[in-house]
């Protein structure tokens, strides 16, 4: 059997050297996929074999133009000149990067292409990332332009589009008479009312002419656009039910919604004044849900004591499902409150839409109502119940009644979920007495990789050419994207050995996102060496001690902020291996008696030692609570004590649940499964029950 080669990481002073290499002599080092393997050979860091695709020409990887190609091609698509880019797809015909100069030539004027030329792309260039861009670009572009003919000639071709993409199909088979093709979209638009890209809303709108849409279906989505108050799909809706509303109407409304319910209690019953009673609400909740409930509550009042009704049941359902909702978009600034449960529960009878059973379910979940918990989780799709999230809760909620077959059917849902390493697992791994043992899945160490799948992994086109352009001065978005897309084909292949020898190659080199990426997105691929990696971890054991917080935290934290890219950026300045503002990192210099600077706080070991103290420092602001400091490190320490329970204590599960901020409940969820995972393989296991406990009344 032949050993396998042990690969030293790549350094920053050697990727800087082949950048160098690069530009000093390109067209002799020829540093494509092949190029940087022969460096990297040449320098004793990889050893690789060369590529033979299919979709290309035998020895096309070994003949592939410089990288340097590419990065004039790339500085040719920034000027425009598409007659630049025509020459370089003639120089790397055949080449590793032999898509791009096409790609971006196509893109500069994508609305005047005919779907023909896009479909050669695809065929020249075929299960590569940027045919699937190619395509789904032009798709999108051709929507907004009204240009359906030419999305459903190139429809079949999107095959991994994002929401905004399949709606863009979708609009094309509405307007080409393939309803049922049409439809594919309706469950992701048709009833939400959240925001969502702008050729979604277009498609909800133009699929209330399809044929297969019911008035039941129309109906139900004019409610959503009452409480919403979309002005143009409610007329276009009601029109359609044959029960049309003027806009002068509510444009009235809106102006003085409280005017309109004066006037409504002398009004004679019709359908359409229904309407406008729940869109009168709806404006009434968005200003004040309390002047809301109370208008409501007034109006039912007087409509027991009349002969003939005002409001049909139906009107009164959702009139209370309207201030449900809006109530619980409120928690922060008012608190939360059981009578969202109430106004939920008076809902029932009327259909929901998934932001409302989470909403009910959440505000259940909240207060301990798990009928209700039941209800609401019983409202959702059926798919959507599968998911774990909704499996956890549903046994939670079966396992505090008193039925015995419910508590046994709850016992199954953990057991079941406690198979699975994450989150939910981890906290039905506690409800049936199992433990999380990394050492079971290899602990920290890599995984052994043969000579065989290293050799693979530079033989598949997608991982060849995410690796040379990492290698590269290339933007980083380029190299992520095709790994990326590498990983999703060796999935979609049930290749878990390619995922985890490119994984490791990337480990080695120092690209750890990468690496958590594709672990984290494989099928069945485990190693917690690559997903759960510990850079660093002299700085971060020593300086969370200092801080008086515990090491696998400060890592759950690290993996969740910035997967380890000490460079790391985001939208809003944060920055380092612990995402730290500008701000937070002045007033941690100033307390630990040190000057400021950007660059020092930005550095890796500062940023650590940084990041650890203000976790130490928020900790010891609220409580010593983990939970609820992961939440301040989050979205701040004076939103985490706003979430508080008012009065007693709060399971630590159900608060994370009802969050308020999606991003940071998401957020604290994350962190709590990577400080389990860390606490295993830092050989100091802690169970997720124990490590969040149970969260205190606000002080």
């Amino acid at each position: 059997m032949q050993k396998d080669t042990v690969q030293p990481p790549l350094t920053k002073g050697l990727r800087r050297k082949l950048a160098t290499l690069r530009w000093q002599n390109s067209r002799t080092l020829r540093l494509g996929t092949a190029g940087v393997v022969g460096t990297l050979s040449t320098l004793g860091i990889v050893q690789v074999a060369c590529a033979e695709p299919s979709s290309y020409q035998v020895g096309a990887y070994q003949n592939d133009t410089s990288i340097n190609y590419f990065m004039e091609a790339a500085a040719a698509a920034d000027r425009r000149d598409t007659g630049a880019l025509y020459n370089y797809e003639q120089m790397m015909n055949g080449g590793l990067f032999a898509m791009y100069p096409a790609y971006w030539r196509l893109s500069a004027d994508l609305n005047s292409q005919s779907p023909a030329t896009i479909l050669q792309f695809v065929r020249q260039y075929p299960e590569t990332v940027m045919a699937e861009k190619l395509v789904a670009d032009y798709a999108e572009a051709k929507a907004s332009s009204g240009d359906y003919a030419a999305v459903r000639q190139v429809a079949n071709m999107v095959t991994n589009g994002d929401r905004s993409e399949r709606c863009a199909v979708a609009l094309g088979f509405t307007h080409g008479g393939d309803v049922m093709r049409a439809l594919a979209e309706k469950p992701d638009v048709w009833l939400t009312t959240l925001k969502q890209p702008e050729l979604c809303n277009q498609l909800a709108l133009a699929l209330a002419d399809n044929p297969l849409i019911t008035n039941q279906d129309r109906k139900e989505r004019l409610k959503r656009m009452l409480r919403a108050g979309k002005t143009g799909d409610i007329m276009a809706l009601s029109s359609r039910l044959g029960t049309p509303i003027a806009y002068s109407a509510l444009s009235e409304i809106q102006l003085n919604p409280t005017q309109f319910m004066t006037r409504f209690v002398s009004q004679p019953y019709s359908e359409a004044n229904q309407y406008l009673y729940l869109y009168a609400i709806g404006r009434l909740a968005n200003k004040s849900y309390r002047e809301a409930a109370m208008q409501l509550d007034y109006d039912i009042n007087q409509d027991n004591q009349r002969s003939s009704h005002l409001l049909s049941e139906e009107t009164r359902r959702f009139a209370y499902r309207i201030l449900g909702v809006e109530r619980m978009g409120h928690n922060t600034d008012d608190g939360f409150n059981d009578e969202a449960v109430t106004w939920f529960r008076k809902s029932l009878g009327e259909t929901f839409n998934f932001q409302e059973a989470r909403d009910y379910a959440v505000a259940s979940i909240r207060f301990s109502e798990w009928n209700d918990v039941i209800e609401a989780i019983s409202s959702m799709d059926a798919e959507i119940q599968k998911e774990d999230i909704w499996q956890y809760w549903l046994a939670r909620a079966y396992e505090q009644g008193s039925d015995s077959s419910k508590r046994g059917v709850a016992k199954q849902i953990y057991q079941r979920l406690a198979n699975k390493n994450n989150y939910y697992g981890f906290l039905a791994k506690d409800k049936v007495g199992q433990r999380f043992d990394a050492r079971s899945f290899g602990g920290s160490t890599l995984p052994n990789v043969s000579s065989n799948d290293q050799a693979r992994v530079m033989k598949d086109q997608h991982f060849a050419r995410a690796f040379a352009l990492y290698n590269s001065p290339a933007s980083s978005a380029y190299s992520n994207r095709e790994w990326n897309w590498a990983v999703k084909k060796a999935r979609d292949n049930r290749d878990d050995a390619l995922i985890i020898a490119a994984a490791k190659q990337a480990h080695d080199m120092g690209w750890l996102d990468r690496a958590i990426y594709a672990i984290d997105n494989s099928s069945n691929a485990v190693s917690y060496g690559l997903s759960h990696p510990m850079p660093h971890q002299s700085s971060v054991v020593q300086y969370s001690r200092s801080a008086g917080i515990d090491p696998a935290w400060a890592y759950g934290i690290m993996r969740q902020e910035s997967r380890f890219v000490t460079s790391a950026r985001s939208h809003v300045g944060a920055s380092g291996l612990m995402q730290i503002m500008p701000d937070t990192a002045k007033y941690i210099a100033r307390n630990l008696g040190e000057s400021y600077s950007s660059d020092r706080a930005n550095s890796g070991d500062t940023n650590i030692r940084y990041g650890t103290w203000y976790m130490g420092d928020i900790q010891s602001k609220l409580g010593g609570q983990p939970v609820l400091a992961t939440a301040g490190y989050n979205a701040g320490p004076n939103k985490a004590k706003r979430w508080q329970p008012v009065y007693g204590s709060l399971a630590a599960d159900q608060y994370v649940e009802s969050i308020a901020y999606p991003e940071t409940r998401d957020y604290v969820k994350n962190v709590m499964e990577n400080a389990t995972i860390y606490s295993s393989l830092l050989g100091q296991p802690q169970s997720i029950t124990q490590r969040m406990g149970t969260v205190p009344a606000g002080y």
